[in-house]
């Protein structure tokens, strides 16, 4: 069976997930993460793609990202850091085979990017909180910590006028619980390579491709109050 094209447009959000196969760990020690991120920072800078969040968990990758291109997340930047973090880690490790599994996962977003820097924890029960997790953009969108390839999303500016009314907004999101349906349909969303957002947003994606995308239950997720995200 042939696989199902992905689809990107310049200047549109996108949500990106990547396993590790057979969801076996692919971050074994420190360096592993900070190898990772400098591989990120390189391959997000060489190819013109923002990113605005991210979390590293021990088995899987999440990212919320804007590519300057239609190219510049799939044929670039996603192969440029998943070819070189996989060549490191079966040297550094002595293993052989396949790191990842299959191809990453991913879906255009609309307005609901703060709904989904909330699904994932970035911290599951590793930590008490998601401030005390290193390998996370949480600190950067929260704390201020420097981080020189995060790029803020205008949703996220839009949270305050001053970086310390930001920081604040951006916490207080956390307070807010998403129900079993949103997470579901976030879910959905990227399994599927279902655009996030209303219908007018997904017939608006299709439009400029010139096709179908996703599966067809449509409707933005329900926002409610989830403690912990990107």
């Amino acid at each position: 069976m042939p696989r199902k094209p992905r689809f990107f447009l310049a200047g549109v959000p996108v949500h990106i997930v990547q396993r590790g196969n057979n969801r076996q760990l692919i971050f074994f020690d420190t360096a592993d993460y900070r190898k990772y991120l400098g591989w990120l920072k390189e391959g997000s800078e060489r190819y013109g793609c923002t990113i605005h969040a991210y979390v590293l968990m021990t088995n899987h990758v999440h990212l919320l990202a804007t590519p300057g291109d239609a190219d510049a997340v799939s044929r670039r930047m996603m192969q440029y850091v998943g070819r070189r973090y996989f060549q490191y880690i079966n040297h550094a490790y002595g293993r052989s085979g396949t790191l990842w599994e299959s191809r990453f996962k991913s879906n255009a977003i609309a307005d609901d990017l703060h709904a989904v820097y909330r699904t994932q924890p970035g911290t599951g029960k590793m930590v008490e909180a998601p401030d005390d997790y290193p390998w996370s953009s949480y600190g950067s969108n929260v704390l201020g910590q420097k981080n020189d390839f995060i790029t803020p999303h205008g949703q996220y500016e839009a949270l305050g006028a001053d970086k310390k009314a930001r920081f604040e907004g951006y916490r207080a999101l956390f307070d807010i619980v998403l129900d079993a349906d949103c997470m579901a349909r976030i879910r959905a969303a990227w399994q599927t390579g279902t655009p996030l957002g209303s219908d007018r947003f997904r017939a608006q994606i299709e439009q400029a491709l010139g096709c179908k995308v996703g599966h067809d239950r449509r409707g933005r997720p329900k926002v409610m109050p989830s403690a912990k995200g990107l």
